[in-house]
């Protein structure tokens, strides 16, 4: 009875769950720093600012970072997310308290500030894993795996689909992989509780939409441009008919504008932060094996219009003289200092010099090599789309897929970006990327070695090479 109970209140419980995450580590914040600054601790115009930046700007990044996704993600991912968020929250309350207690004579912030912020985040650290670990134990407690049936339409790639849900084995326990024509379909489907369609395409992916939507079956669908599409039409009466209206309008004069002003400032000031470590980069490809610092190649940006694109050297020199091949997980031509560039993903910050030339913005979808574009574009016609904005260093692909994405995964992650565009965005997605940074599935090379002929073209994969 109690689970039933707990059940039904399951949203509000969860909220609640979360606001004592935030308490929780409000406390410790506030705990620790009112040792050594006595003014957080009284009822005073500092304490009070400093309280109210903590709570909005943490419950505004949490959210930023996912929102703590209790029952949704991984308990790994859940409180990498959420640290990443209440540590960005840290750093701007202690520099806004900081600033309102400055004392000209101490020469504030304090030494002991420092110790003190180390032991905030570790405890912190602390109290964040314990949340995620125990809220998905009792999640999971009260919501066991959902029956899941896979109905398929094409088997290409169907294997990996199906690995990638089987990592969530404590959301879906997949029942049945059935094909759409399969005779005992509609069975199966009532059988289970959540019904994923991969590759189910026209009369048949509107008929079973249809008949899971009857039976009160959740489902999931890879989409296809004409999804992206409608998900972002406007909703018009026409007389007393409902049409949904789909404009292609690209970005407004106004967005281009501000998005450029963006652009420049903050790959300005990029490159003014970045320079120590760029001149540390340059220094240790050189010192390695002597060869040239910078690696440049076209690409391709908005409208087709061709760049050279501009990284730090990653790989051996020439490392595609004999034959071009794509960067394999344990290619033997990356470097040992190129192997920890490409881990950070700090080998483009020389792109921030494309971005201040007004070649690429900060975020938009990845650059491309002309070549690799017009074959892509051969068994991916949609993929000439993603040119309708400027390419990016950052953007929603980067940040969802990794180096090893299937084109058609990326290509639709790229126009769904287009398709939503807006500045807060843009702003949403620079913030993101700092999660990228130190995961490593986000810079998996592609298993085993493919020829650049492609030859077989319906597995496209994206082109890590340089030469």
């Amino acid at each position: 009875m109690v689970k039933q109970f707990v059940k039904k209140m399951q949203r509000t419980c969860l909220v609640g769950f979360k606001a004592l995450m935030v308490i929780v580590l409000f406390a410790i914040f506030f705990g620790l720093f009112g040792l050594t600054q006595h003014e957080l601790w009284r009822a005073s115009r500092t304490a009070a600012i400093s309280m109210s930046t903590f709570l909005v700007v943490g419950v505004c990044f949490i959210k930023i970072y996912g929102g703590f996704p209790i029952g949704l993600k991984k308990t790994k991912e859940i409180t990498y997310s959420a640290f990443i968020a209440i540590f960005i929250t840290d750093l701007v309350t202690y520099f806004q308290f900081a600033i309102m207690l400055f004392n000209y004579d101490k020469k504030a912030p304090y030494v002991q500030d420092f110790f003190t912020m180390i032991g905030v985040v570790l405890l912190q650290l602390i109290a964040i894993t314990l949340f995620g670990y125990l809220g998905n134990y009792l999640y999971f407690k009260v919501n066991p795996p959902d029956r899941v049936a896979v109905v398929y339409g094409s088997n290409e790639g169907l294997v990996s689909f199906v690995s990638k849900i089987n990592k969530y084995k404590k959301q879906y326990d997949i029942r049945s992989i059935v094909h759409v024509q399969d005779e005992n379909l509609r069975q199966i489907i009532r059988d289970n509780d959540r019904v994923f369609l991969y590759s189910v395409e026209g009369e048949d992916k509107t008929r079973l939409m249809e008949y899971c939507y009857k039976h009160d079956k959740v489902t999931y669908i890879t989409p296809e441009l004409s999804d992206i599409i409608t998900k972002h039409s406007r909703h018009v009466i026409v007389d007393d008919v409902t049409v949904l209206e789909s404009r292609v309008s690209g970005l407004t004069f106004e967005q281009e504008l501000i998005k450029r002003i963006c652009d420049i400032v903050i790959s300005g000031i990029g490159l003014l932060i970045a320079s120590p470590i760029m001149l540390l980069e340059a220094l240790a490809i050189k010192l390695e094996d002597h060869g040239p610092v910078f690696f440049r190649q076209p690409r391709v940006t908005k409208d087709g219009k061709v760049f050279n694109v501009l990284k730090f050297r990653t790989m051996i020199v020439d490392a595609d003289k004999n034959k071009k091949r794509l960067a394999s997980e344990n290619d033997d031509r990356i470097t040992k200092v190129g192997r920890i560039l490409r881990k950070t993903r700090v080998d483009e910050l020389p792109q921030f010099i494309n971005i201040l030339k007004g070649d690429m913005s900060i975020v938009g979808p990845r650059p491309e090599q002309e070549e690799i574009t017009e074959r892509y574009v051969e068994v991916l016609p949609e993929f000439k789309y993603r040119l309708k904005v400027k390419a990016g260093l950052t953007g929603l692909a980067q940040i969802q897929g990794k180096y090893n994405t299937t084109p058609k995964d990326k290509l639709i992650l790229d126009l769904m970006y287009i398709e939503q565009y807006s500045i807060w965005i843009d702003l949403k997605l620079m913030l993101q990327t700092v999660k990228v940074l130190f995961k490593s599935d986000s810079t998996e090379g592609v298993q085993g070695e493919l020829p650049i002929e492609l030859a077989d073209r319906s597995d496209l994969k994206e082109e890590e090479q340089e030469g």
